[in-house]
């Protein structure tokens, strides 16, 4: 009997995950900086837009988003931001230029990036660093299965950046920190032109930046072996400032 009843209890609980990733995954988003941040979300083409596309989310506070079956897009943090009652305003970093929300917008870099394709036997997810970085940045998962591995940018690349690449706010700070194709706009820097493949474009000494401070982060374009990350089955967090961060 004893074994009959933990048979039907594992049953029970495949289909309750089954049925779970049959309406989708949820993605809790937690700010654990020291500032509000206002998160952003894009939706991919022809895809369910979330959470209006953007909202404010204060220090210590999280908030669960809910994303259909086979959603892809992704997550960032806006800083800075001013918005009136309407939603009218705009950010320091991350704007997207529709004020509060960000709907069928992208955040302008610099900024990190969390990346997701949700969907089949297997999640992709990323954090990137292809755009810039503009605030620490982690992904974690649960009730998954498989590699299921952390990825992120806990580290502070604003105290680290190198001065090219340096953005400054209205106080003098650091902001922010360009990736070199945004500061130069070149075929090496961007992987653009006769610099389009793995082959072709390598890793740079601003890339490296990155890659040393952030090793499970894009660093740059071609950056996939180790900056990929793949779950099943899995709800997702996606922190601002993690804990670890220095």
């Amino acid at each position: 009997m004893a074994l009959v009843f933990l048979v039907l209890v594992f049953l029970m609980a495949a289909f309750l995950q089954d049925c779970n990733r049959v309406n989708g995954t949820v993605f809790t988003v937690a700010n654990q900086c020291s500032e509000t941040i206002w998160p952003g979300v894009l939706t991919g083409i022809g895809g369910t837009s979330l959470a209006n596309g953007g909202f404010a989310l204060p220090p210590g506070q999280s908030a669960p988003v809910n994303a259909p079956a086979g959603w892809s897009g992704r997550f960032w943090g806006r800083t800075g931001c001013t918005f009136d009652s309407s939603g009218a305003g705009s950010c320091a970093t991350g704007d997207c230029g529709h004020g509060l929300m960000c709907e069928g917008a992208g955040g302008v870099p610099p900024v990190s990036l969390a990346e997701f394709t949700i969907g089949g036997d297997k999640d992709f997810y990323d954090v990137s660093l292809v755009d810039g970085y503009n605030v620490p940045l982690s992904i974690t998962t649960s009730s998954g299965t498989g590699d299921c591995r952390t990825a992120g940018c806990v580290a502070d690349l604003r105290s680290s950046c190198p001065a090219v690449l340096s953005v400054g706010g209205s106080d003098g700070r650091v902001i922010a920190c360009k990736s070199a194709c945004a500061a130069f706009g070149t075929p090496e820097y961007c992987c653009t032109g006769d610099h389009n493949t793995l082959q072709t474009c390598s890793p740079n000494q601003y890339s490296q930046v990155f890659k040393s401070a952030c090793p499970t982060a894009y660093s740059y374009a071609y950056d996939d072996a180790s900056s990929t990350f793949t779950c099943s089955h899995a709800d997702y967090t996606i922190t601002f400032c993690p804990p670890t961060a220095s």
